[in-house]
């Protein structure tokens, strides 16, 4: 069995309880980066199994903008060119009822490569909506669906 599977449940709880004791509410950013093609950017994390959009937390004394920017730069070398567009901001009762999470549409960016698997994201790729890998979390799937399908966006992340 893939250690990262056997011990993801534990390292879930551990780093929310952490957050929970280190924060009243816990913020986070999300981003459907879409290329020319409409293809759709994913990452996949060493600490936790399945593709998702690329993002994280928001630390104490930074904008959502900041940490979007930050969080693209980290994970995909991702550079915003233009206005990213506000989708929705979701509530991820299925962490904790205390998480909320805002996505953004980008479609304006700079890349000049994927980036090299690091120790936090092993792997990255733009990928066809209709062809996501198997693994997809479902709550990025139901993202990239609202997004593409024009749809209104449900308020729980799923």
């Amino acid at each position: 069995m893939d250690l990262r599977k056997r011990y993801e449940p534990q390292l879930r709880r551990v780093f929310h309880l952490y957050f929970r004791l280190a924060r009243g509410m816990t913020l986070g950013v999300r981003a459907v980066v879409l290329n020319h093609e409409n293809k759709v950017f994913l990452v996949k994390h060493s600490y936790v199994s399945g593709w998702y959009l690329p993002g994280g937390g928001v630390e104490v004394g930074e904008t959502l903008m900041e940490a979007l920017r930050r969080e693209l730069e980290e994970e995909g070398r991702i550079e915003l060119v233009g206005a990213p567009v506000l989708h929705g901001v979701f509530l991820n009762s299925h962490v904790s009822r205390r998480d909320h999470v805002a996505v953004y549409v980008i479609r304006q960016y700079r890349q000049d490569r994927l980036p090299e698997p690091n120790h936090e994201i092993v792997d990255t790729g733009f990928f066809d909506p209709a062809a996501l890998p198997a693994d997809t979390t479902p709550g990025t799937r139901l993202r990239i669906t609202e997004v593409l399908g024009g749809g209104a966006p449900i308020a729980t992340w799923r």
